[in-house]
């Protein structure tokens, strides 16, 4: 099945729902006091929060939040060209619409004042979409976000597509208690909050009860989670959920404060999101890389670098660094080497200058939405070696622009002969990632995944791995079904699909009723896909009770493609077909270019004998997606197992015109030519796949065949002996079996 196509997780951007001020009072009921109220006895945070990022995180138009040019400025991308205006004391924008035509749409809420602002516009009733055009603050200039994609009306990435809805993706992390309200029949929001932007209580929890208890003479009284210095599970989960790359369970924003785990699923550090030695590559938003870090692991917190009100830093440059990093140490931090650090004997660059900050070495940047630089919170020590071998940015390099990683390595070795960087040693992972499968690296791997001084969020993505190749000794999984971290556990759960069901089911029950509801709804998915009859009525009710809580958190997110693709899933592995195809089907709608939801579709359409169907459902996703060599692959391998081969030949062709470097495409040709009476044709295509791919037996035996029909048979015998030293257990044809009985 071909990877998912990537999903585009807007970051600093779109707002929020509807108009009705009715339903955001109705919120404020609902134990929240409002950030207007906090300020009555905490005035001093409340003026360094007025012009911080969150109370920029969404407000409504007027002169002095709207920072873009709206003085009849246009601006031109892909042959359309976009006006920004005011009328009647609003701001509007006449842009290309779903239609593919100019429409005309009235600003209604505008995101962020640095280094961009983007704004929100209200395509349908309650609909609110984000704009792909953005305002530069610094450049004062209009820009587009993704100027080399082509993005026309219809597609999932357009702006009025379903990957730029605002409540669908971002409301909820600029929003103080924020209640999504879609309603899936009616394809409908009904959304309502508390507070417009990311006020005191988004941070703090609902604040209704501390401010009736200081009313009433205990100001000191307060059922919020405490925050600060010492605190850094809660702060975890105060500042996580928006700072994450993570999956919601509910539509509602959870109190602040409220264990991460049970509301979210964390993103692990799969190759689309970051490198193989653990920087970020895609937008994270921090804490997946935190999470990897050793100051993490001695107790560091936000709060200790951040202030939390203003979010500006506690100090300036190095100082942020050098509170604790100094020759005389920190007390709240007892292990750390007291030395001086910002000194040319430490960073090795001349004093004041840009390759002396800390943060250049330890924090490299990225940018993301063209222009917004974020720093890497994995906190590494420079590792050139392991970079190169990861595929990642190298911060050496990326200076010394005419220099190598190896001679990079070899300074840092002369500067720090000692230098301990095995707690971020990544090497086993990379050379498995690799395609690396010799006993030494699965060995080591194991062993980094049972290490309990390894993250939890590395052993877990490890341990990922490994499962996907069927790795998982049944010992280590059962030993870490029980770990401390829920990561961990998490990921254990997944990785005993190469067991027998009813040894999966036995491992996996005492999980349906973990502490942790992320936990919970992975054991349910693993007994649904392994596909138990019956599990003894203790275990069937606690898991008919997580299966529940899954099938509620992804109903959550019924306003996603992703979220019905999820739903799609779980009903294939419950064989509930309809139930799947109404998923899939839904999928499509939202993103006609999803193709891993068409070719599901037609997968099921085929299982199912409805040939017609299987046909037009591929026409229909070709359509949307030409350009898409797995569709074209798909409808050959269809045109094949009708027996139509020079129709299946010329959609292979098709697919190889566009990548002639696929052996599965090769095969798929050998293998119709093969059943096509065109023997020679197989024999030449086979040669191709198995030049591509020569670990794949498939070719081989395909050529072993063609050789039988032609009437060679030392040859048919020599190619099935290959086939099967190459897979010693694998199943022949019965032509070929008989070649090779003596």
């Amino acid at each position: 099945m071909p990877t998912l196509r990537l999903r585009l997780f807007l970051a600093a951007v779109i707002c929020g729902l509807l108009t009705a001020p009715a339903l955001a009072e109705r919120a404020h009921l609902d134990g929240y006091a409002g950030t207007a109220v906090c300020a009555e006895c905490h005035a001093d945070e409340t003026e360094a929060w007025k012009t911080s990022d969150h109370a920029w995180a969404l407000k409504e138009p007027d002169p002095a939040s709207m920072l873009g040019d709206f003085e009849n400025a246009a601006f031109t991308h892909d042959g359309v060209t976009s006006r920004f205006f005011r009328k009647e004391g609003g701001y509007f924008v006449e842009t290309e619409g779903a239609s593919g035509k100019p429409e005309t749409f009235q600003i209604r809420y505008a995101v962020g004042h640095r280094p961009l602002q983007q704004y929100l516009v209200e395509t349908t009733a309650g609909h609110l979409q984000v704009l792909d055009i953005a305002w530069d603050v610094n450049g004062r200039k209009w820009f587009h976000l993704y100027p080399d994609q082509k993005l026309p009306p219809g597609d999932g990435m357009h702006w009025t597509g379903a990957y730029k809805n605002w409540q669908a993706r971002c409301a909820t992390c600029h929003q103080t208690g924020f209640d999504k309200g879609y309603d899936f029949p009616s394809r409908t929001y009904k959304s309502h909050w508390t507070e417009l932007t990311v006020g005191c209580e988004t941070c703090h929890g609902p604040g209704k009860d501390h401010v009736n208890a200081a009313r009433q003479g205990n100001p000191h009284q307060s059922l919020m989670p405490k925050l600060g210095a010492g605190q850094q599970d809660n702060e975890i989960n105060a500042c996580g959920p928006c700072h994450a790359r993570r999956d919601a369970f509910s539509q509602v924003q959870p109190p602040a404060g409220s264990p991460f785990n049970e509301h979210y699923a964390l993103s692990l550090l799969t190759p689309d999101l970051y490198f193989g030695d653990g920087q970020q590559n895609a937008e994270v938003f921090i804490l997946g890389s935190f999470l990897q870090s050793k100051m993490k692991a001695k107790g560091v917190t936000c709060s200790n670098c951040h202030e939390p009100h203003s979010n500006a830093l506690v100090a300036e440059g190095n100082a942020v660094c050098t509170q604790c990093h100094n020759e005389a140490g920190r007390s709240e931090f007892p292990t750390l080497r007291k030395a001086e650090y910002d000194t040319p004997a430490h960073h090795h660059h001349p004093a004041g200058s840009e390759a002396a900050q800390c943060v250049t070495c330890h924090m490299p940047e990225r940018s993301y939405m063209l222009i917004d630089p974020r720093r890497d919170h994995f906190f590494r020590k420079p590792d050139p070696l392991q970079s190169q071998a990861a595929g990642a940015p190298d911060v050496c390099t990326a200076c010394h622009t005419d220099e190598t990683p190896a001679w990079a390595a070899e300074h840092i070795a002369q500067w720090f002969p000692a230098s301990d960087r095995s707690w971020q040693d990544r090497s086993a992972l990379i050379a498995f990632n690799a395609g690396d499968r010799q006993q030494s690296t699965i060995a080591a791997l194991e062993a980094f995944i049972r290490n309990r001084e390894t993250p939890a969020i590395v052993r877990a993505t490890a341990l990922r791995a490994v499962a996907a190749g069927g790795l998982t000794l049944p010992e280590d999984a059962a030993l870490l079904l029980k770990d401390d971290d829920a990561l961990v556990r998490a990921a254990a759960a997944g990785a005993l699909r190469h067991l027998p069901a009813a040894e999966r089911a036995a491992l996996l029950t005492p999980l349906l009723t973990d502490p942790v509801r992320s936990v919970r709804q992975t054991a349910a998915i693993e007994i649904a896909g392994a596909g138990v009859a019956a599990l003894p009525s203790a275990d069937d009710q606690a898991y008919r009770a997580a299966l529940q809580e899954y099938l509620d958190s992804r109903m959550a997110n019924a306003d996603t493609p992703e979220g019905h693709m999820a739903i799609g899933g779980m009903a294939l592995s419950r064989r509930k077909w309809d139930e799947a195809e109404a998923a899939f089907r839904t999928a499509t709608e939202m993103d006609p270019q999803l193709v891993q939801a068409w070719l599901v579709l037609s997968d099921i359409r085929q299982a199912r004998g409805d040939a017609a169907g299987t046909e037009a459902l591929l026409t229909k996703a070709i359509a949307a997606s030409p350009g898409n060599i797995d569709l074209l692959l798909a409808r050959a391998d269809f045109e094949a197992r009708r027996q139509r081969t020079d129709d299946a030949l010329a959609w292979y062709k098709r697919a190889l015109a566009l990548d002639d470097a696929r052996a599965d495409v090769w095969l798929g040709m050998s293998i119709a030519a093969l059943y096509g009476q065109k023997p020679e044709l197989a024999l030449d295509y086979a040669a191709k796949a198995e030049g591509l791919n020569p670990q794949d037996p498939q070719a081989i035996v395909v050529t072993a065949m063609a050789h039988a029909v032609l009437g060679q048979t030392d040859a048919a015998r020599q190619a099935a002996e290959r086939a099967r030293k190459i897979a010693p257990g694998l199943q022949l044809p019965q032509e070929l079996e008989q070649l090779l009985t003596p």
